[in-house]
């Protein structure tokens, strides 16, 4: 407990709260016996300390010994006259008995130290005061601060007491204190266990002793590291309460000044003959002095008649009297308490300047030191006497003080005599039984009097000269940060105040202020050549930029930085504090001036309005030019922060060209600012001066306060207010905040302030922090004669817009912001975001009466203003609660007047206190709906907002950074979601395709379909509820949750239509080869039968292998020639001549045959020249162009993709050809065609281009039909089958000569017909598998469409391939097919392949199922004893859903008579093995996989996948929507658009290409043209009025830098020039050329798919 020793007081004796000895009742006598003192000595020690009445009695006889008193001493005022002879009688006995009680008291104050250390301790025990108090940790929302707690526990009290002095209550010193009655009990039933009854002890003994309210205030104050008792005084001071001057440490009799804690205190008086008023900060201001103290013990509450001099409605000094007092206190004795009277200009002050009280507790003979110091430094001194004896030691203070120069004034409590001036300057007034007003007008007076001659001032600061006295501000954290502070600060010296910021901090001035102008100019173009424009502003603001870094680091800063990054926490936050002091200090007096003078001239100007002067119009310039001098006089704290911002700006926005140049770390500087924001520093937003959001710094400090905290969700609270309707001072009591603003200034711009919350709040809040965001007043009076409305409609609609909830601070019922307000909110539903307000009527009184009516008017006012601001903002509503919702009810709060009287001597309000704690509960309660927002969401929304604001149009521009990050992911975890449904319904198809073909399976039906996968789709619904309703965004997610619903349940319906439509058709085609396939079937039955008789008939003759073979070939032709006698052989198809036969009947046959020869090469030709009919274009020529001949090229190419994909859709190897398959492609081609010359208007195609193309895609789709249709005769034609099949009969055949039994064979005949089944099988799983890992290990196809995009266009600049990037940008569904193709055919064949090892696997798979299979039928057949007919039905059906087997031609009676089953298990097992082996066998490299073995190609399944989304193209630059589903509701988007000429688009009537891009071209006021022909001219602003093809397109400026395709075309500007037979108009932007491939393909992970927010 050496921590709490070095707090213990010297003496447990006080003046205000008395301990019986010092304070004794009327009539009670004031001295005891040395038998009652030894009496109580006995008692305390064979008793203890928990008697509280046996420690008083000790304390009384200590202070009786003190005074050199004895028992039988006469009482005061008793004394008679005595001979010499008695007197020297008397003078003997009494040394005698003074040396017997000293010794005695020696031994008592042993013992007197002892109890008064314990029950310190028990004190602090009780306050559960274990460790230094630190403002973080009451600077929180506790639960103590939801509830009113009175009354209190006792364990609770240093929590609450702070809680309500923070918010400025001053009833904090009055809490009520909950009574310990159960421990109380228990402690006593304990104490009667363990001893006999005592009746004394019962009645009398052992009780908790109350705590005092000075006790606990000083208790809290002892335990307070220097920066809370800064806090901790400020708050006293504001309460105006007296506060600790001189703080006495017990046992080492160390006195302490705690100047430090009144460095933060500012005062405000004004003088009633000179009318002045004087703002100082109080440790400077230079006052008289008035001293009071006691000696001896008294009566009278010296605290009660100093509170009767400054202020008789409030209790500035604690005193006996006041609610909660007792005798028990322990801390105070020693302390000296101040407190100043501060006038305020009126005839009634009651003194005419301003005067410190000082208060010295306890007997001031016991306190020597700060006796000597008050005395040493006051202008008066008052004491307070009772009745002395000349003897009395305490007549020799009094006898030096009456003979000092400096005015007496005693008070007599046992006089009833009224003033007398006893001698010049020496004074003595009589308190008892006299009325205490008189006496305070006597006491009042006489100070006055004495005040109105030349006096000696103090001054704070100047009392460190005391040596005795130990001063706070020596620690030597402090002592060195005060030194570096004034190092800075003398580095200002002799330099004009107007002329410092531009000389110590260059980056912020005019550099600054000139970037912000570019910016805005930036923001809203005016010039035609936007992209030109754009890229000058861009120049001229990176010139700025690098003038800002040449200006370098003055050394005032760099004094400041690298103390900001010093690693001591203490001394760095004790020289931010020592700066922003002697800051303020330097400043606050021209300031003031300055401020005086603004006034002066502000009233001026009122005054002509009024009259309507024409002189008005000159003195508003005056007084514009007086504000900008008033800004440019402030510097703080601020400024010095917010040129750590210009520098880091300035470093980041050059360093790519540049050397850092600095000596220290710019990097680091984020981090400085962020670690400020933990310990509480609020951090500017929103530059006041240049009314500029610096985006590049805020963001870096969030995010480096990301990687402190981590990613917390913060509740945003913003505050909106007229200036100085006191929205600081709110956030002050609400929060216990400073909001950092410059002496004697208000809030500029907007600063955040972070509030945590603590630990067992943050499950019902729902968030970590509260992040206070607070603003300069609307309309502020330093802003007059600018564009006022337009500044506070930016402020309103920023601040709105960041706040989860946003304060709209009212004063009375001045309601001229409520249409600034409702503006703001209405803004905010247009772009879909949804904050909450509340209102607060601040200084409104009582309102109980008239409360309806204020709410009732505010509602009428609310909703005629939303009706007026409607009309303009083109909304269609009709009160405010249409806006947002709102309640007036709930969401409109009172506060009453903040000051309890008229300043500057009034206390807070409690009532005022009051509602502020109501207000914050009702926030809370507001809060704990919401989940706030994470830092990063914060951090992009302030992005959004300000970028958004920057724009002439906010709603138009707004871009809602959270909202795109969070539809993004949902759409890659809906990318996830379609991907089960998906594979679930391929395995589903898969499994009743083998059904189908194995005869197990006739109808499909939908039911059956949704029956299979509803595991599946319940799972993922289940998945996407989860996803909704407990995602941390769902406030967000809700509005496309119906929309993702509907994809999935359409998703689903579509697969099932889909997958049905397929299994009917191979229904279909197996029923419609079902007479081919039962032929067949009863031909191999024959076979086999045959086989078997021609073996057995040569059994016995021995024959060698060569002669076995010729047996069987000479009837084997005879066996075929028997069977397929009756069977009509499948003929040859000559498509060509069916070709040529039905085009001749469409065009002719001259023309075809002419055209004959030609077509064979189209689709090589680059020059179409020759097949078109040009018109004139827009030069005039009557030529192509290359982007034309391209586009026909690409017409020939996509009718060849679409001709195969037809051709392939065609069941031609399972059905055969059909001759109405040409005239599809007929039909086909002619469409396609068709619809390439409506979208040309300069061409036309001849009629050779048309047949020669015909001819050219029925040649190939004929070339492909003869080969599928060859496959078809093979499996179906009798001959052909048959002649296969002759190496399997020769088998049986020779198994049956070699004797094997009739289970081997068999064995082995079901193995050989499981052979390609197993292998088609395989096939078809490893397709879906392989599309499945390609998900998930190939990365553009990890995520959604954008991700695939990005990918996508990082290949195409990596390969720089000119045609391929034409190809992706005039056909892009046909270019990311293609790039889906290659990735899937780069995975499988590729080194690494796992596709290998998928297939090998799934061989196994399909070998275990075989084997399973063959189990089960052994084991059924055997339990039944049933036949070989019976086992392959059983092996059959448990193989249906995993591949196809045709067992029909099986079961034939030469096999009916096997009875070992178990035999022909094994040699089906053993059969199986060697399959497999040499299945296997075959796939030893990725190029042995057969990719024309898949049923459905890999990348087939990838591009189904990918491919059913939006495929609409912006009608600018021609960029796909990326919105994944198709058909979907709302806008179309693009993460990011490009330069609209690298689709061809030109300026009307030019050959120049477009440099416009969409993004910024539709923040300008330019024009343009639907289409060349037309002349209806259409602001790009607002380009959705141009058509629906427009009006669906959402495009929102941006004028981020879009590297990608500005490289793009300055890499290609050649080639796209030539494509398109135009140039492109002037140079190209300077600063597009300066981009690299590098930076290209970097800034594609910034503008696509960045989703780190979500």
């Amino acid at each position: 407990m050496r921590f709490v020793q070095s707090f213990f007081p010297s003496n447990p004796n006080h003046e205000d709260g008395k301990t019986h000895s010092q304070e004794p009742e009327p009539g009670e006598s004031k001295m005891k016996s040395t038998e009652s003192i030894q009496e109580n000595d006995r008692k305390t020690l064979t008793e203890g300390p928990e008697s509280g009445e046996r420690k008083r009695k000790i304390d009384e006889s200590f202070q009786d010994n003190d005074r050199g008193t004895h028992a039988e001493g006469p009482e005061p005022g008793e004394r008679k006259r005595k001979s010499d002879k008695s007197i020297q009688d008397t003078n003997f006995k009494k040394q005698r008995k003074e040396s017997l009680a000293l010794g005695q008291a020696s031994n008592q104050s042993e013992d007197n130290a002892k109890i008064t250390e314990e029950n310190i301790k028990q004190l602090f025990s009780r306050l559960n005061l274990k460790c230094k108090l630190q403002s973080q940790d009451f600077l929180q929302v506790t639960s103590l601060v939801l509830q009113r707690h009175e009354p209190c526990e006792e364990r609770n009290l240093v929590q609450t007491f702070i809680q309500q002095l923070l918010m400025m209550d001053y009833r904090a010193r009055y809490i009520q204190i909950k009574e310990r009655k159960n421990e109380l009990n228990n402690h006593r039933k304990s104490a009667l266990d363990k001893r006999e009854s005592d009746s004394f002890e019962d009645i009398f003994g052992s009780k908790m002793h109350p705590l005092h309210p000075m006790d606990i205030q000083m208790a809290v104050f002892l335990h307070a590291d220097h920066f809370f008792r800064q806090l901790i005084v400020t708050k006293l001071s504001q309460c105006q309460y007296a506060v600790p001057l001189l703080v006495t440490y017990t046992f080492n009799q160390k006195t302490e000044f705690t100047l430090c804690t009144f460095r933060q205190i500012m005062m405000i008086w004004k003088l009633y003959e000179k009318n002045e008023s004087k703002i100082q900060p109080i440790y400077q201001a230079e006052t008289h002095m008035i001293a009071f103290f006691r000696l001896s013990a008294v009566s009278t509450s010296k605290s009660q008649i100093m509170n009767n001099m400054i202020n008789e409605r409030h209790e500035t000094f604690f005193h006996r009297h006041c609610r909660g007092s007792s005798k028990s206190r322990l801390l105070m004795d020693g302390v000296v308490e101040i407190a100043w009277y501060c006038p305020s200009g009126e005839k009634t002050d009651k003194f005419t300047d301003c005067v410190a009280f000082c208060n010295l507790h306890g007997d001031a003979q016991a306190h020597e030191k700060q006796l000597k110091f008050l005395t040493a430094e006051s202008s008066i001194n008052v004491v307070i006497l009772p009745h002395l004896d000349r003897s009395h030691r305490s007549m020799t203070i009094v006898e030096e003080l009456y003979k000092n120069s400096k005015p007496l004034i005693c008070l007599l409590t046992e006089d009833e005599s009224v003033l007398t001036e006893m001698r010049g300057g020496k004074y003595k007034i009589g308190l008892k039984d006299r009325n205490k007003f008189e006496v305070s007008e006597e006491l009042r007076r006489t100070i006055n009097e004495c005040l109105s001659k030349t006096m000696s001032k103090f001054k704070l600061s100047d009392m460190v000269k005391h040596s005795e006295v130990k001063v706070d501000e020596n620690d030597e954290d402090c002592k060195r940060a005060h030194e570096l502070a004034k190092q800075m600060t003398t580095l200002l010296e002799n330099n004009e105040l107007s002329k410092m910021k531009e000389t110590f901090l260059p980056c912020q001035g005019k550099l600054w202020h000139d970037w912000c102008q570019k910016n805005k100019e930036l923001h809203q173009p005016q010039r035609n050549n936007i992209e030109i424009h754009n890229s000058q502003k861009q120049m001229e603001m990176f010139k700025i930029r690098e003038k800002q870094k040449e200006s370098g680091v003055t050394t005032f800063m760099k004094m400041f930085i690298e103390k900001l990054d010093s690693s001591n926490y203490n001394e760095k936050m004790f020289f931010i504090r020592w700066l922003g002091f002697l800051l303020d200090e330097y400043t606050s007096e021209d300031l003031t001036a300055l401020h005086h003078k603004y006034d002066q001239k502000w009233s001026k100007v009122l005054d002509l309005k009024k009259n309507h002067d024409k002189s008005e119009q000159s003195e508003q310039i005056q007084l514009e030019k007086m504000s900008e001098k008033l800004n440019e006089a402030t510097f703080g704290l601020e400024h010095l922060l917010r040129e750590i911002g210009q520098i880091y700006e300035s470093h980041e926005s050059v360093k790519k060209n540049n050397v850092t140049g600095y000596q220290f770390n710019v990097s680091s500087f984020p981090q400085v600012a962020a670690e400020l924001m933990v310990f509480g520093y609020p951090m500017e937003l929103m530059d006041g001066d240049a009314a500029h959001v610096p985006l590049i710094w805020v963001k870096a400090v969030l995010d480096e306060l990301i990687k402190i905290l981590g990613e917390q969700r913060v509740f945003v609270l913003s505050v909106l207010g007229i200036q100085s309707t006191g929205k600081s001072t709110l956030l002050n009591a609400m929060f216990g905040l400073q909001f950092a603003v410059s002496a004697d200034r208000c809030t500029r711009g907007a600063f955040m302030q972070l509030v945590k919350v603590s630990e067992e709040l943050k499950e019902d809040l729902n968030f970590e922090y509260l992040l206070i965001v607070d603003t300069e007043g609307l309309r502020a009076l330093e802003l007059a004669g600018r564009s006022t409305r337009h500044h506070d409609n930016e402020v309103a609609t920023f601040v709105v817009g960041l706040g989860n909830m946003t304060l709209i601070s009212m004063f009375g019922e001045n309601q001229d912001i409520l249409q600034i307000v409702v503006q703001a909110f209405l803004r905010m539903k247009k772009v879909r975001l949804t904050p909450s307000c509340m209102f607060v009527h601040q200084n409104v009184g009582d309102v109980t009466a008239d409360e309806n009516n204020i709410k009732r008017r505010l509602q009428e006012k609310l909703d005629e203003m939303t009706q007026l601001t409607a009309e303009g903002e083109g909304c269609d509503v009709e009160c405010f609660s249409d806006v947002i919702q709102f309640d007036i009810k709930s969401d409109v709060r009172h506060l009453d007047q903040l000051w309890e009287g008229s300043p500057p001597m009034a206390p807070p309000n409690p009532c005022y206190s009051e509602n502020v704690q109501e207000l914050k509960n009702a926030i809370l309660s507001h809060a704990s709906e919401s989940n706030g927002v994470t830092l990063a969401q914060f951090r992009d929304r302030i992005g959004d907002l300000w970028n958004a604001l920057l724009n002439e149009n906010f709603i138009f521009s707004f871009k809602n950074t959270l909202d795109i990050a969070v539809y993004r992911a949902l759409e890659e975890k809906c990318a996830k979601w379609t991907w089960s449904l998906r594979s679930a319904m391929l395995e589903i198809e898969d499994k009743l395709h083998n059904r189908i073909n194995n005869r197990q399976l006739d109808k499909v039906e939908s039911i059956d379909l949704e029956n299979k996968i509803a595991n599946t789709t319940k799972k993922v619904n289940n998945c996407v509820k989860y996803y909704f309703e407990e995602h941390k965004e769902k406030d967000i997610l809700t509005q496309w949750r119906l929309q993702f619903h509907e994809k999935i349940k359409h998703l689903q319906g579509e697969l099932v239509r889909d997958a049905k439509q397929r299994l009917d058709n191979i229904i279909y085609q197996r029923d419609a080869l079902e007479k081919l396939v039962d032929k067949k079937t009863l031909h191999e039955r024959k076979l086999l039968e045959k086989s078997k008789e021609l073996a057995f008939s040569l059994k016995l003759k021995h024959l060698d292998e060569n002669e076995l073979k010729t047996e069987f070939d000479e009837v084997w032709e005879k066996w075929v020639s028997e069977l397929a006698g009756s069977v009509r052989p499948f003929e040859d198809i000559n498509i060509e001549n069916a070709v040529l036969t039905f085009l001749h009947e469409i065009y002719g046959e001259a023309l075809v045959r002419e055209r004959f020869p030609e077509f064979f090469n189209i689709n090589e030709i680059h020059d179409f020249t020759t097949y078109v009919n040009c018109i004139k274009n827009s030069n005039g020529s009557k030529e192509l162009t290359p982007y034309e001949h391209a586009s026909i090229e690409q017409l020939v190419h996509n009718i060849i993709h679409q001709t195969e994909k037809h051709v392939w859709s065609k069941s031609v190897a399972k059905m055969g050809y059909k001759t109405s398959y040409i005239q599809e492609i007929e039909q086909l081609v002619k469409k396609t065609i068709k619809g390439h010359l409506c979208n040309c208007i300069n061409y036309e195609f001849k009629k050779e281009f048309t047949v020669d193309l015909m001819l050219f895609m029925c040649r190939k789709a004929g070339m492909m039909f003869k080969e599928l249709h060859h496959l078809y005769m093979e499996a179906n034609d009798p001959l052909i089958y048959l002649e296969k099949k002759k190496p399997e009969y020769y088998s049986v055949f020779q198994g049956f000569c070699r004797g094997a039994t009739s289970a081997a064979i068999f064995g082995s005949l079901i193995c050989n017909e499981l052979k390609e089944p197993i292998l088609q099988s395989v096939y078809n799983k490893t397709a879906y598998d392989l599309a499945g890992e390609m998900r998930m290990n190939i990365p553009a196809f990890k995520g959604n469409r954008s991700n695939l995009e990005k990918h996508i266009l990082k290949t195409l600049a990596e390969k720089e391939d000119f045609y391929k990037f034409i190809e992706y940008i005039h056909y892009p569904r046909d270019h990311l097919e293609d790039f889906i193709k290659t990735q899937v055919e780069a995975y499988i064949k590729g080194e690494k392949s796992s596709a290998l090892a998928i297939l090998k696997a799934n061989i196994r798979h399909k070998e275990h199922c075989v084997n399973n299979a063959a189990g089960t039928a052994t084991d059924e057949v055997l339990s039944k004893r049933g036949d070989a007919n019976m086992w392959l039905n059983v092996f059959s059906s448990c193989l249906k859903d995993e591949l196809e087997f045709n067992k029909d031609h099986l079961t034939v009676d030469s096999f009916q008579i096997i009875t070992d089953f178990e035999l022909l298990e094994e040699v089906v097992k053993k059969e199986l093995c060697h399959i497999t082996e040499d299945l296997n066998g075959h796939l030893k490299n990725a190029s042995d996989i057969n990719m024309t073995m898949f049923r459905k190609q890999p990348d087939e399944i990838l591009i189904e996948h990918f491919c059913k989304c939006c495929w609409v193209e912006c009608p600018f630059c021609g960029v796909v929507c990326v919105n994944t589903i198709e058909g979907h509701p709302g806008d179309h988007t693009a993460p990011f658009h490009r330069n609209c000429g690298m689709t061809g688009m030109i300026y009307k009537k030019t050959d120049h290409l477009s440099w416009s891009v969409c993004t910024s071209a539709v923040a300008s006021n330019r024009f343009f043209f639907k289409s060349d022909d037309s002349d209806d001219k259409i602001l790009w602003r607002k380009y959705r009025t141009a058509g629906s093809e427009f009006a669906s397109w959402c495009i929102t400026p941006d004028l981020s830098e879009l590297p990608y395709w500005k490289w793009f075309v300055c890499r290609f500007q050649g080639d796209l020039e030539y494509y398109y037979e135009k140039t492109f108009k002037g140079q190209i932007p300077d600063n597009w050329r300066s981009f690299t491939k590098k930076e290209a393909l970097e800034s594609l992970d910034k503008y696509i798919c960045n989703d780190k927010l979500v």
